[in-house]
């Protein structure tokens, strides 16, 4: 089943300057994650404004309906932590449940973890 990357295009690392650099940490996180999940299968990528992790920038969150779903942060817009998270979404749409094991976790993504949210009855 598919995994989406949702990535919060309005986040701001600490120092970020908009008179100096003209887009957004996450305009910059998004895109580089937008050209790694470029030829994954099963991985997709949305942006949204507002994850409400200020603290935390830059935000994702990896979803798939019927699996886990997971809030991330405190990414740096670089090519690594975005091919880590594309790297950690495919684990991810590959699993049955969401759950991926810690020891296949890419280590750029290991004590960004915010959040688990438990899949949603569609009763």
């Amino acid at each position: 089943m598919a995994t989406t990357i949702t990535v919060c295009e309005t986040c701001k690392c600490a120092g970020w300057n908009a008179e100096t650099t003209p887009k957004t940490d996450g305009e910059t996180l998004a895109e580089l994650i937008e050209a790694a999940a470029g030829d994954v299968d099963d991985v997709s990528v949305r942006r949204h404004a507002c994850l409400m992790g200020c603290d935390f920038a830059c935000n994702i969150a990896v979803q798939s309906n019927g699996k886990l779903n997971y809030v991330l942060g405190k990414f740096s817009p670089t090519t690594l932590d975005a091919e880590s998270i594309v790297a950690y979404a495919k684990l991810h749409a590959n699993s049955e449940k969401g759950q991926v094991p810690y020891r296949e976790w890419p280590q750029a993504i290991k004590g960004h973890f915010r959040a688990r949210l438990p899949v949603l009855d569609n009763d």
